[in-house]
């Protein structure tokens, strides 16, 4: 009769457990869907829950590194753990170890640096670098976030990416960077027309890049590859091998179904 009496207790308690995880999860989608950092008030209108409970929830995120709070600002953002779980859900996906392969294999033959990124809710992520020789000394690394304005990575997402899946992104950083929207439009429209995006020492004094999409079906860039090496080895071979680069990124788009006259509806 004890055992009896136990188990819709313990049936309860799973219940309770199970729902803790979906609220739990609630507010991490909230969060992403914000695209940066946020007030507590946002993530309760986002969640549709009440601030105390997302409080409560919020604590224990950021205890489990899903989550960080801003000691100064006291805003919330997504943390390291939601970050590796991105990253881990992208690397199993079939276009992701595609582009992954082929890149790989582009850096080891080139000899050159190649880094790979995705559009994640915090602005364009690292999920891949590949050092070339000699390689290229720089903080960046898997899991930093570029600049969507002033990246040859960003821009790429900033030229071919539809408006609102990145508006949110793009105002954020303009609230920060000193560009009109009008300059901004201009780097949108050379992007578009080039097909790939260049800065040099933009970012990071002597540092070059250049980037160019990589398509899916409907025309989206689900990733970018980014070719980076410093002033001094800069040669006509980088040339080459940019061009060499832009040639498989085209290749790896038609093989997930991309056609250039989709991907030209899409960026305009």
């Amino acid at each position: 009769m004890a055992d009896t009496d136990k188990q819709p207790d313990d049936k309860t308690s799973r219940r309770k457990g199970i729902q803790s995880v979906e609220v739990g999860l609630n507010v991490l989608q909230a969060m992403a869907s914000l695209g940066g950092p946020s007030a507590l008030s946002a993530i309760s209108h986002a969640s549709n829950m009440a601030a105390p409970q997302v409080h409560r929830y919020l604590q224990s995120l950021i205890a489990t590194g899903m989550a960080t709070q801003d000691p100064s600002s006291g805003r919330y953002d997504l943390g390291p753990g939601a970050l590796k779980l991105g990253l881990a859900a992208l690397a199993r996906t079939d276009a992701f170890r595609l582009v992954d392969s082929i890149i790989y294999e582009f850096s080891r033959t080139s000899g050159q640096t190649v880094l790979i990124a995705a559009l994640g809710p915090l602005g364009p992520t690292v999920v891949r670098w590949y050092s070339g020789k000699p390689g290229v000394a720089t903080s960046l690394t898997v899991g930093s976030v570029m600049s969507m304005i002033y990246s040859a990575t960003g821009r790429i997402f900033l030229g071919f990416s539809p408006e609102p899946e990145i508006e949110n992104l793009v105002a954020q950083e303009m609230q920060r960077a000193p560009m009109t929207p009008e300059e901004l439009d201009a780097v949108r429209r050379d992007v578009r027309e080039r097909g790939r995006a260049h800065v040099s020492g933009m970012l990071i004094p002597g540092l070059n890049a250049t980037a160019f999409p990589v398509f899916d079906l409907q025309g989206r860039p689900i990733l970018s590859a980014t070719m980076v090496w410093p002033d001094a080895f800069d040669s006509p071979g980088q040339e080459q091998a940019s061009e060499e680069l832009a040639i498989a990124c085209r290749a790896m788009s038609t093989s997930l179904g991309w056609s250039e006259e989709p991907a030209i509806r899409q960026s305009t």
